[in-house]
């Protein structure tokens, strides 16, 4: 069969349809079947050549073959890199789409640089529609490959002044983290995020982070130039003018007059100045209709007036929360056994997910000894051969709902191999929109192995059209209590959504 492919690959004239037709059913067996290594390579070089063609129908089936080639033939994608990148110039919306998940699922450690530049200078002019994919997409690139702290930082400084829009309700939070845990950056960080405000305060995610960063680290933005960056001279004066220009912004949301009324009543403590101009600003908005902000304008305005002697101490600097990281998911990864439920490459990223269910409870319940038969003992008293039982169905169970989509999960164990659990995602969709993007993703305690199977699409059609279906197979050879940890992405009605459960209620028929 190999010999016979190879000799259709090579032979086979591509100046007609019909001939890329035969060509590209000739890749498909390539890949279907258990096909030589070489001759692999020769049907990604294939697909390569495909992406050069001047008819785009055959370029788009040429990145969508290439996508599902790049987790099991990575270094032979790998060469055609360039000509996927400039794919994402494409005019068309559906090319530069599967050019961009293409070019996301190739960054490793040693483009990470390179292929970061050229998605950044494609997410300063790429269609709105693909700003939040192509956002975050950089963000968990730079989170798993980044070579250094600092790079990291400029980074997501780059993504949240071009799109900040666009990015995850999670970015702050993670740049946050970032910049706290890099003591030796702080200086860098905070002059830096204050740069970038003073020029724009219209990207709320940047703005947000800016706010806290200058809060928490003002008094190094008023010393003296930082040796890497450019000279900054700040005064007192102009930092608390640019959080009050923060604070009466038509532009900022509640959650970003927050950060900045936050930011000045810890500048309160870090600032030489007198604190007159603070105190007026924070008791203005004792009244604000916003319940939030008066409540937290209240209380710093009691700070101020019953409590000053502790106000120093209850301002100091956040203490680092601790989270993890890529370097110690990289290790969970050692000693879990993870499995993504997605044809997007990126969803191959179980990085927080890994780390949820570190080790098991010690009062875990184990299962009970299953008491033996009289057929059985007489069964095995006699060293007589005897059929495996046939196992009672297991019920299904529904795990998650939200707005019409709804996720149910059914077992059944092979009566062949005991120790197998096979299980089905099925996923529903009964609102009045399509559910686009679905991402699975699942682990489980390391004392089970976990494979997942490709999903069957990642649309769930709206109004209750063909669910989407995913296969697990879970080996438990300790007959241990079964957990499982799920989180899904997906996006609904314009909005990207993420969810992070534990199923812990599996029917002990699963695992006994």
């Amino acid at each position: 069969m190999n010999d016979l492919l190879a000799q259709v690959a090579t032979n086979t004239d591509t100046s007609r349809n019909s001939g890329s037709a035969v060509l590209f059913e000739t890749v498909l067996t390539i890949m279907d079947i258990r096909s030589a290594a070489g001759l692999r390579v020769l049907a990604v070089n294939i697909l390569g050549r495909f992406l050069l063609n001047s008819d785009k129908n055959i370029r788009y089936v040429a990145l969508t073959s290439l996508l599902r080639l790049v987790q099991s033939d990575h270094s032979a994608v790998q060469r055609h890199r360039p000509t996927v990148v400039e794919c994402l110039r494409e005019p068309d919306a559906s090319l530069s789409r599967r050019a961009l998940e293409l070019s996301l699922a190739l960054v490793n450690n040693s483009n990470v640089r390179a292929m970061i530049q050229e998605l950044q200078g494609f997410l300063e002019f790429c269609p709105l529609d693909l700003r939040a994919d192509c956002a975050s997409g950089i963000l968990l690139a730079a989170e798993r490959f980044a070579p250094t702290k600092r790079w990291h930082i400029d980074t997501i400084l780059r993504v949240l002044t071009m799109a900040g829009a666009y990015v995850r309700d999670d970015a702050v939070a993670n740049l946050t983290q970032l910049i706290g845990g890099a003591q030796e950056l702080h200086a860098y960080s905070v002059r830096r995020l204050y740069s970038a405000l003073a020029q724009d305060i219209s990207q709320q995610p940047l703005v947000q982070v800016a706010a806290w960063c200058i809060g928490e680290y003002g008094d190094l933005l008023l010393e003296g130039s930082c040796e890497e960056t450019e000279p900054l001279q700040v005064e007192e004066e102009e930092v608390l003018a640019l959080l009050e220009r923060v604070l009466q912004s038509h532009m900022s949301l509640p959650a970003t007059r927050g950060y900045a009324l936050t930011a000045l009543m810890k500048l309160s403590t870090r600032l030489r100045g007198d604190n007159n101009r603070i105190r007026q600003v924070v008791s203005i908005y004792g009244s604000c209709l916003d319940v939030e902000l008066q409540q937290r304008a209240v209380e710093y305005n009691t700070l101020f007036q019953k409590y000053d002697h502790m106000r120093a101490a209850i301002l100091e600097k956040m203490p680092l929360v601790e989270r993890g990281g890529p370097q110690v998911d990289e290790e969970a990864k050692e000693s879990k056994e993870a499995a993504p439920a997605s044809t997007d490459p990126q969803a191959s990223k179980l990085l927080d997910l890994l780390d949820l269910l570190d080790g098991t409870s010690g009062d875990a319940q184990q299962p009970p000894p299953l008491d033996p038969s009289p057929e059985g003992t007489l069964i095995h008293l006699l060293d007589l051969p005897c059929a495996p039982p046939a196992l009672a169905p297991i019920p299904n169970l529904k795990v998650f709902e939200r707005e019409g989509l709804q996720l149910n999960l059914s077992f059944v164990r092979p009566p062949g191999t005991p120790a197998l659990l096979l299980i089905t995602v099925t996923a529903t969709n009964a609102s009045e929109g399509d559910v686009t993007h679905f991402v699975c993703q699942a682990a489980v305690p390391k004392s089970f192995q976990l494979q997942l199977q490709a999903p069957s699409g990642d649309t769930v059609p709206a109004q209750g059209g063909l669910p989407m279906t995913q296969l697990l197979r879970i080996l438990n050879p300790n007959k241990a209590p079964l957990r499982l940890k799920l989180r899904l992405t997906y996006n609904h009605f314009g909005q990207s959504v993420q969810e992070i459960f534990e199923v812990n209620n599996l029917p002990v028929e699963t695992w006994q």
